[in-house]
């Protein structure tokens, strides 16, 4: 069972997500608040596996809260659930610690797939967003490839679809592989990059020029 806690300030949107949540089976939606004011003191208590939190939040930002919650709980798995798609807050999340983006058009069915993907070590993203965050990246590290890491062909292709955004199902989907294939060839390119999280390997093989 995934503990799940939101932190939405808009009441409809908020008790929306916890509805459906709570229908679905695997997933325990813990709590819901308002702000992060409310949501910190229970942190502990909650005891939550993924924190679904929305960066425009009343009093203390989204941005702030992920700081303040890596200060108490350095193990949470924190998604940003936004309107927000500009790089600066995208970027500012990721950097403090948030491990995905998702923007809140995300259809139900992506959203409760992103919530299990985060559980289980990954990094989900609404495909644009990823798209920018990646773009991002090879600018900044355009010229710096270093090439002493060899991929094969099928892992450059399933590194290329998580930087996507795609999820591990609909990488194996694309690819016409199973899930056990794709999780298997993702354990040999954490070792290979010496990693230990999908956007760490994403990030260092754009960085070494190998996607």
């Amino acid at each position: 069972m995934i503990r799940v806690v939101i932190v939405e300030d808009k009441q409809a949107i908020r008790e929306g997500l916890a509805v459906l949540l709570g229908a679905t089976g695997g997933i325990d939606c813990v709590a819901a608040y308002e702000c992060c004011e409310d949501m910190l003191p229970q942190l502990e208590s909650d005891a939550a596996d993924v924190i679904l939190m929305d960066i425009g939040l009343p009093g203390m930002s989204g941005l702030e809260g992920i700081r303040e919650v890596r200060k108490v709980r350095d193990d949470a798995v924190l998604v940003v659930l936004s309107v927000y798609e500009d790089d600066d807050n995208i970027f500012e999340a990721l950097c403090r610690g948030a491990c995905g983006y998702l923007v809140k058009n995300t259809p139900p069915a992506r959203l409760i797939e992103a919530i299990a993907e985060a559980h289980e070590g990954g990094s989900p993203m609404t495909s644009h967003i990823a798209r920018r965050v990646v773009n991002l990246f090879r600018k900044k590290f355009k010229g710096a490839g270093e090439t002493d890491v060899l991929l094969t062909d099928r892992e450059k292709e399933i590194l290329g679809g998580l930087s996507d955004g795609e999820s591990y199902g609909s990488v194996a989907d694309t690819l016409c592989i199973s899930l056990d294939t794709v999780r298997y060839h993702i354990r040999n390119i954490y070792r290979k990059l010496h990693v230990h999280s999908q956007s760490a390997a994403v990030s260092k093989a754009i960085r070494r020029g190998l996607i």
